[in-house]
């Protein structure tokens, strides 16, 4: 439906689908633009009698219509004046309609835009005939005649602000040219099948806030690849930066820490194997709400600056290699609504309260590291419900004693050097075994279990 917009009130939301089960993550941009208060005199409430389409918007319109299969808006005297949801016109001081915003595509049953023949529909350059365009959405729209983003899209107006090309099967690299929209505050080509790097001209969408490039691959192997550029994070007005499922390789530029206005900083799927996260990495960081660096072979020790991040809700850090402790500053994350550690190699007493550990329920997910274990004698089990095949530090501690008091008898610890003898007599055992692989004195293979519950013990004991 067209409808107007006022200057104070135009803003454009885009629905970021972050995973599979992550759920939604809603980001808001407004437009306060000069552009738009010389299109818009004062708040308006409905349409004027005398206000028409400016005509050559109107054939602009009615071509990029029939490029996606919808020509039935060639019979529409008005595209403005014919109230279909997917166009939005706003009206200058002259009474002519200047259309400011283009949709295609079936959201859900309760939102459709105009349906996309995906068989023959392509973007049309017409679009180039609109300067007062600002946003263009395309959602499932080439799926079954894939094409590259054209480089056109980079020459549309200097009012264009957002960009939303979703899962519409878009092959080949992101184009340079988007570069030029200057402008730009949402990004996103999530779900297409584009390969090659992210190009360095994104460093020239100084305003940009939304930059959604996950998903995309093509046949399940090519996807984007290369490093994640420095450049971003010269973007100082950054809210959502989403890079997941890709093959883009290590390290995380440290530049990524100085983006303060971050609050989604989402990497999953990446593998960046002997990659390491700097311990003051978030420190800059302090607005995150969302952390997701699942998938990725990370390595070394959890980064403790994560727990001064007092707004962060979702921390997923599963199935990496992060070795050691989890820090006692986790236990500082009170607005966390989900915590996953599970699939690593951390060791340890779980330092979570029993109040935490009730809020997160089966929101927290531990699993997975064979050293972990938890004081239920110091934290209590009430309302626990997330520590299945975590085992209790007490009963831990009292196996071990055993173990290294048999080792002693035989002869296998020598005198006078006790439990750090052991200690590293098993590691170094376990280490030169066929088949097993160590870091930081832990060690997986059929040694995996006693390494954990040795270095848990040391810990305890300090």
């Amino acid at each position: 439906m067209a409808s107007l917009v006022s200057a104070a009130a135009l803003t454009m939301v885009v629905g970021v689908l972050v995973g599979c089960g992550l759920g939604e993550f809603t980001v808001v941009v407004p437009d306060s633009s000069s552009s738009a208060a010389a299109l818009v005199n004062a708040p308006r409430t409905g349409f004027s009698d005398r206000a028409r389409t400016d005509p050559a918007e109107q054939r602009a319109v009615q071509e990029v219509m029939a490029a996606t299969g919808n020509g039935w808006a060639s019979d529409i005297a008005d595209v403005c004046r014919g109230r279909w949801h997917g166009i939005e016109c706003v009206p200058d001081r002259g009474e002519v309609y200047h259309v400011v915003s283009l949709s295609f595509g079936a959201l859900s049953d309760d939102t459709t835009f105009p349906a996309c023949d995906a068989a023959r529909a392509t973007l049309s350059p017409a679009v180039l005939a609109l300067p007062h365009l600002r946003s263009l959405f395309f959602y499932r729209c080439f799926t079954a005649n894939p094409q590259p983003i054209p480089a056109f899209v980079g020459r549309l107006g200097p009012a264009f602000r957002s960009l939303v090309l979703r899962e519409n099967g878009h092959v080949g690299a992101i184009p340079a040219d988007l570069g030029n929209l200057t402008a730009l505050r949402v990004l996103d080509l999530h779900g297409n099948h584009l390969t090659s790097s992210i190009p360095a001209t994104v460093q020239s969408l100084a305003h940009l806030q939304l930059l959604d490039l996950s998903y995309n691959r093509l046949a399940g192997e090519n996807r984007l690849a290369g490093t994640i550029p420095d450049a971003l994070g010269d973007l100082p007005d950054l809210i959502l930066l989403d890079l997941s499922h890709n093959t883009l390789s290590g390290p995380i530029p440290a530049a990524l820490g100085r983006v303060s206005s971050l609050r989604s900083l989402i990497l999953a799927d990446n593998r960046m194997q002997f990659s390491t996260v700097p311990t003051d990495f978030f420190t800059g960081l302090k607005a995150l709400t969302t952390l997701v660096l699942s998938g990725m072979g990370l390595e070394g020790s959890l980064p403790e600056s994560i727990g001064e991040l007092d707004h962060l809700r979702v921390l997923r850090l599963d199935n990496n290699e992060f070795t050691g402790v989890i820090p006692a500053s986790f236990r500082l994350l009170e607005r966390a609504s989900e915590l996953r550690v599970d699939g690593n190699r951390l060791v340890g007493p779980i330092p979570f309260g029993k109040e935490m550990m009730w809020r997160l329920g089966k929101k927290l997910r531990v699993g997975g590291n064979e050293g972990l274990c938890y004081d239920a004698e110091q934290q209590g089990l009430e309302g626990v419900v997330a520590l299945a095949g975590v085992a209790d530090c007490d009963s831990m501690r009292s196996r071990t004693t055993q173990h290294l008091s048999g080792m002693r008898n035989v002869g296998e610890a020598p005198e006078g050097r006790g439990w750090h003898a052991a200690t590293a007599n098993a590691t170094a055992t376990a280490s030169a075994a066929p088949g097993r692989r160590c870091a930081a004195g832990v060690c997986v293979g059929s040694w995996h279990v006693f390494a954990g519950v040795v270095v848990s013990l040391q810990l305890a004991l300090l």
